[in-house]
C-alpha cells in the first residue's frame, strides 16, 4: 500500500504535471503508518485480519474467555469455581504450558469448556516472526493439543491482540479463525477487585466477549461475583463457540 501510495504521488508530480509537495507525500505517509498502528492494535478492527470479537445477537447472552494458560496455580481454581456455577468457557492455551499441565488442558475439555490456539510461545518478539516461523509455532501449539486431546484447536486468539500481514498470512494458511474480545478486562494488571468487577460489568452488551486471563489471582478471587454480576443483569453465560456460531475444532 504504501509503494502504491508513492507511485500515485510520482504519477500525479511527473507524469500529470501537477505539483504535489514531498510534505503532502509525509502527511499521507505519518497517517498510514497511524492506520497500520492502529490497525494492528486493535484485533476489532479488523484490518489485518478478520476476527470475530462478538456475537451477532440482540440476545442478552455473552461469554467468558480465558488466556495464558494452563497453569496450576489458578486455572483448578478457575476451573472448580466455573463447575460450580455451571459455566462453559473458552480457553486459549499457550502451547508451552501444556507438557507439564497436559492433565489441566483434559480437564478443561472434560468439563466442557473449549479450548483455542494462543501460541507456542507467546513470545515477547512473536509479532516480529516471518510468517513461516508463526505458522511453525502455531502448528508446534496444534501438535500439543492434538497428542493430548486428539482434537485440532480452530479457534485463535493473537498474542497480545496484534495482528499484523505475516499473521495474516499464517492464520489464513494454518485455517484458523482469529477470534478477538469486546470487553477487555485489564486483570493482568488490575489491583483493586471492585474496580475490575465494574469495569467489566459497566461495559456488559449483547453478545460480549469478555477476555480475562486463569493465570491471575485477582480473577480468581472476583469470578463468582462477576458470574453473579452478569446474571443478575439479566444475561445468561454460553461457551464462546456457541455464541459465534462457529466450529470449535477442525
Amino acid at each position: 500500500m504504501l509503494i502504491a501510495m508513492m507511485g500515485i504521488w510520482a504519477l500525479i508530480r511527473f507524469t500529470l504535471g501537477y505539483h504535489i509537495s514531498v510534505w503532502w507525500l509525509t502527511v499521507l505517509l505519518v497517517v498510514y503508518i497511524g492506520l497500520c498502528v492502529r490497525g494492528a492494535i486493535k484485533v476489532q478492527a479488523n484490518f489485518f485480519i478478520p476476527s470475530l470479537s462478538k456475537g451477532d445477537t440482540t440476545e442478552k447472552v455473552v461469554a467468558l474467555s480465558f488466556d495464558d494458560g494452563p497453569l496450576p496455580e489458578f486455572t483448578p481454581v478457575v476451573l472448580d469455581i466455573l463447575k460450580k456455577e455451571n459455566v462453559k468457557a473458552g480457553f486459549f492455551c499457550i502451547g508451552k504450558n501444556i507438557p507439564e499441565n497436559d492433565e489441566l488442558l483434559e480437564r478443561i475439555h472434560a468439563e466442557g469448556h473449549v479450548i483455542g490456539n494462543h501460541s507456542w510461545s507467546h513470545d515477547f518478539w512473536f509479532d516480529m516472526y516471518s510468517s513461516r516461523r508463526m505458522m511453525i509455532d502455531l502448528d508446534t501449539m496444534e501438535d500439543q493439543v492434538l497428542n493430548v486431546l486428539d482434537l485440532k484447536p480452530r479457534m485463535f486468539r493473537p498474542p497480545y491482540g496484534v495482528t499484523n500481514p505475516n499473521l495474516a498470512t499464517a492464520v489464513a494458511r494454518q485455517n484458523l479463525k482469529s477470534i478477538g474480545w469486546s470487553i477487555r478486562s485489564l486483570d493482568t494488571v488490575a489491583k483493586d477487585e471492585e474496580k475490575l468487577l465494574y469495569h467489566i460489568l459497566s461495559q456488559l452488551h449483547p453478545g460480549a466477549i469478555i477476555l480475562l486471563h486463569d493465570t491471575c489471582k485477582i480473577t480468581a478471587d472476583i469470578l463468582p461475583r462477576l458470574i453473579a454480576g452478569i446474571r443478575e443483569r439479566g444475561y445468561r453465560l454460553d461457551r464462546i463457540d456457541k455464541l459465534l456460531k462457529i466450529s470449535a475444532y477442525a
